[in-house]
């Protein structure tokens, strides 16, 4: 049996917002040009996950990834758009190929932040999430 790969879960997560119509970059700020006029759009931090045994004879079929998105808007008020947008694409259970995946958890995160390094000043806000699978 193959180990699980992080793979199909970076896909799933990615296509959820990619569907809610969001903006999405991985590992940063998408490209330039695939930011819409509002300015909105979601940064995904992946970490490698975990494999983790599912019985005594060490199978290791289950699979924990944790994620964090950061939404990005000109404004408070966009951002919370854009962190309910997310709330709500990642609410189902999503469709990882190969794997029978739960519901992402989310994990809550800080408060709204304001970048004023930039200029005009962005505002964003950074949320957790788990998702766990079985294959």
């Amino acid at each position: 049996m193959a180990a699980p790969d992080i793979k199909p879960h970076v896909d799933a997560v990615t296509a959820a917002l990619v569907a809610a119509g969001l903006a999405v970059g991985d590992g940063g700020a998408p490209p330039a040009a695939s930011i819409p006029p509002t300015g909105i759009y979601a940064a995904l931090y992946f970490d490698p996950g975990q494999s983790l045994s599912e019985s005594l004879a060490d199978q290791r079929t289950d699979f924990v990834l944790s994620f964090q998105v950061t939404v990005v808007g000109p404004t408070a008020e966009k951002v919370r758009w854009a962190a309910q947008r997310t709330r709500a694409a990642l609410h189902a259970p999503l469709t990882v190929a190969g794997c029978t995946a739960w519901r992402p958890e989310e994990l809550g995160g800080p408060p709204i932040q304001r970048d004023d390094d930039v200029s005009p000043p962005l505002f964003y806000l950074p949320v957790q999430y788990r998702l766990q699978s079985t294959s």
